[in-house]
């Protein structure tokens, strides 16, 4: 598992109550830990089909003719299960987080560890990256993403003082961003507040929160009657969306009643919220924001 080492691993898998010969989807295959342990609970006609829009991730790709690999996002599920002849399913796992080897590749921009050009991208066909989003977006632009996927209160100064740098000549690597907002970066507080400005590039590069809303209001028409969805999620962003969705079936907006004024949702709340025990994070330090979230196809 050098490539990553998978969180909440048994708890995840063991939340889709796997039925010998199901059909089952991995959404974020990264290092095949979650798939693995999938497949050592089916039987010879059970069936995994993963995604990674990672072209790294196919480097782990797992020699089982009941597994199959699609180098796609997740937002893409439904149309190509229907590719495969797939229509239903019987539980499906996703784990949003940034793997460890995204992390640790220093040429990947992922991480503030390390002197990179400004990149961020899951998948080297996306024209969208941290150099564009940095060197072309407008002020507004700017101030919106790290006010929304950064939650940085400062956030229309953070965009003044990069617009006022990039003026200056672009900035092409994590140095010269650090540099442009050195004066937002108090000692005690650098390594917090970066992360959180790394966060805002990432998810906007990656349209991680539209590819999360577009992938779970799939599952609705894809997981058969008695289904389960296992999803772990790792900043309240996501989880935000997660906890709604299972609850109410939809993002905003009023929850849909019949004519007795009943609900009607998609999905009931399987247990409660799970995290890591304090031994798993002592072993794997990445785990320590991980929420694990299960529900069940009404």
């Amino acid at each position: 598992m050098s490539y990553h080492n998978p969180v909440l691993l048994k708890e995840s898998v063991n939340g889709l109550q796997i039925k010998e010969n199901g059909i089952y989807v991995d959404v974020t295959f990264g290092g095949g830990g979650h798939s693995r342990e999938i497949l050592e609970h089916l039987g010879p006609d059970g069936r995994l089909v993963a995604f990674d829009q990672d072209e790294e991730a196919l480097e782990n790709s797992i020699n089982d003719d009941r597994f199959t690999l699609i180098n796609e996002n997740f937002r893409y599920i439904g149309q190509f299960l229907k590719f495969y002849g797939i229509r239903k399913v019987d539980g499906i796992l996703a784990d949003f987080g940034v793997s460890s080897h995204q992390f640790d590749s220093a040429q990947r921009g992922f991480s503030t560890r390390f002197e990179a050009d400004l990149d961020m991208r899951m998948t080297k066909r996306s024209e969208l990256s941290a150099f564009e989003v940095i060197n072309t977006y407008e002020h507004n632009q700017l101030r919106n993403v790290f006010f929304e996927y950064g939650e940085l209160r400062n956030a229309d100064a953070i965009a003044k003082a990069i617009i006022e740098e990039r003026e200056r000549e672009p900035i092409k690597t994590s140095s010269a961003l650090k540099l442009a907002l050195k004066r937002f970066l108090p000692s005690h507080k650098e390594h917090k507040i970066l992360a959180q400005i790394y966060q805002a590039i990432r998810i906007e590069v990656n349209q991680e929160l539209h590819a999360i809303k577009e992938f779970l209001l799939q599952t609705t028409d894809l997981l058969d009657t008695g289904g389960r969805l296992s999803v772990i999620s790792y900043h309240s962003l996501e989880d935000r969306l997660v906890k709604r969705f299972i609850r109410t079936g939809k993002f905003e907006g009023e929850v849909e009643k019949d004519f007795y004024g009943k609900a009607l949702v998609p999905f009931k709340k399987i247990g409660a919220l799970i995290v890591p025990t304090k031994e798993e994070i002592k072993q794997n330090n990445r785990a320590r924001s991980a929420k694990l979230r299960i529900a069940e196809r009404m």
